[in-house]
């Protein structure tokens, strides 16, 4: 199916890649950003049609995201409902398992895809949606609506119309889509159109002004590359207290007591990789790997090789972990032990409404691509980066969705009403890879290792004196460390 190309438009994550895209060039270069939206928003429920045509391909499953769905949930009622959306994202992993033995027949048989595959997921998703319908319940909450109508998932090709996946450019456009003498990763992905020539991509003169009163100033935190290998599947923020609740993995960097079981006083002792030890904040990513053939020490591990990530883990060549200003004016303190989820790991079947993942090269960075890895010219390494969400509702450190207490800056640089300002984290990891199609990040097995589905996590365990000082060179206008 043909790829088409899409008008920008301005959506929040676009827009913190627009403001990411001038800062990694030091905020006086032009921004670029090649970004392709989607006609879909939300991502709220499958595709139109349980099997769209089955004399196609079809690459995945496609199930509603009920975690973007349950953005009100009774504090009493969090534990088990993160460990039920835990657990359909294990259903989800099995059955994509299962749909990837059988593919092939699938296609001839549409029907087996029903009785094989997604008809006992539906009625596993039910059962869990079912739990967390009483847990809320039982918590003093009223039963969510339509949880019922999340249970069906469906099966589609990457490419559809109206997903995350069918973001880019005609073929020959330019754009240098379809390359195939790279090394991408059979099975689940990635594929050779997924890259891109970076030289291919024009730049775009898109920036963010500042407004009078503006707070200038950088702090930026020196926590390493992950030399030391911390890895783990887990996922704290999305998954508390389950084990390879991510289904892949992550380096960290900063504080070294993260893992699915960490409190925040586990947080607060914890030791870190940061040389100002006043800052034991988490910070962690997908890891990224080379498709060569060559495996990693996880290859029979969970969020390795039993979650379809194989190949081997790069270590960054730098990390840079600098917090920003307002361009509409001052920032305030951010509160400790606040949690924020940049990206979307599911964006590829959610759609891109959360999206915010940034690609370039060094050399290049006025480019920014969103749904396609760069391929780098010789001399140049592969820059992946983020400008996380840097506006707060003042009150709450998490919420159910782990989405909604904090939010993206509006066109204007002002924070929606409600919000305030607070230091905004923007994250760039460089990576010295090879030439061409032959590495991906980390994901889901069953989004397909697509560049759009990468993300960020971060937890502030910043002691009160530094973040205070983090503030004040901020709005000082001076460039701290």
């Amino acid at each position: 199916m043909g790829r088409t190309s899409r008008r920008k438009r301005s959506t929040p994550a676009n827009r913190a890649i627009a403001a990411l895209a001038a800062l990694v060039l030091g905020g006086g270069g032009l921004a670029a950003v090649n970004v392709y939206a989607s006609a879909g928003e939300g991502g709220a429920g499958p595709s139109p049609g349980r099997f769209q045509g089955a004399a196609r391909q079809m690459s995945t499953i496609d199930c509603p995201d009920a975690g973007i769905a349950l953005p009100d949930v009774p504090d009493g009622a969090r534990p088990e409902v993160d460990r039920e959306l835990a657990a359909m994202d294990t259903q989800i992993t099995d059955a994509y398992r299962r749909f990837a033995d059988r593919k092939d027949r699938i296609a001839r048989d549409p029907a087996l895809a029903e009785n094989a595959v997604l008809g006992p997921l539906k009625s596993k998703r039910a059962a869990s949606l079912d739990r967390i319908g009483i847990a809320v319940e039982r918590a003093g909450g009223g039963r969510p609506q339509g949880l019922e109508g999340l249970a069906g998932c469906s099966l589609r090709a990457d490419d559809e119309e109206g997903q995350g996946g069918g973001q880019g450019e005609e073929p020959g456009d330019g754009q240098g889509g379809g390359q195939s003498d790279g090394q991408a990763q059979e099975g689940n992905g990635p594929e050779a159109s997924d890259f891109v020539d970076i030289e291919s991509v024009r730049p775009d003169a898109d920036r963010p002004r500042n407004r009078r009163g503006a707070s200038r100033g950088t702090f930026t935190t020196d926590c390493g590359r992950n030399e030391n290998g911390r890895f783990n599947p887990d996922n704290v923020i999305a998954a508390p207290g389950v084990s390879n609740g991510a289904h892949h993995m992550h380096d960290y960097v900063g504080n070294q007591a993260t893992d699915a079981f960490a409190s925040d006083d586990d947080l607060a002792g914890g030791g870190t990789t940061c040389r100002n030890r006043g800052d034991r904040s988490t910070y962690y990513w997908p890891v990224l790997r080379l498709q060569n053939g060559r495996d990693a020490n996880d290859v029979d591990a969970d969020g390795g090789g039993r979650d379809q990530n194989t190949g081997e883990i790069q270590t960054p060549s730098q990390v840079t972990l600098k917090f920003v200003g307002s361009p509409a004016g001052k920032v305030t303190a951010m509160p400790r032990f606040l949690r924020i989820i940049t990206g979307d790991a599911k964006a590829l079947t959610n759609g891109d409404a959360n999206a915010n993942a940034s690609w370039s090269c060094t050399g290049f960075e006025d480019r920014q691509l969103r749904d396609k890895y760069p391929i780098c010219p010789e001399g140049s390494q592969v820059v992946r980066s983020f400008a996380f969400q840097s506006c707060w509702d003042g009150q709450n450190t998490d919420s159910a969705n782990h989405r909604t207490h904090v939010a993206f800056a509006q066109d204007d640089g002002r924070c929606p009403d409600g919000f305030r300002a607070v230091p905004q984290l923007v994250q760039r990891i460089v990576y010295d890879v090879p030439p061409g199609p032959g590495f991906a990040v980390d994901s889901f097995p069953e989004q397909l290792h697509k560049p759009v589905t990468d993300h960020g996590d971060f937890i502030n365990v910043f002691d009160d004196r530094l973040m205070k000082k983090v503030v004040s060179c901020i709005n000082g206008g001076r460039k701290c460390r």
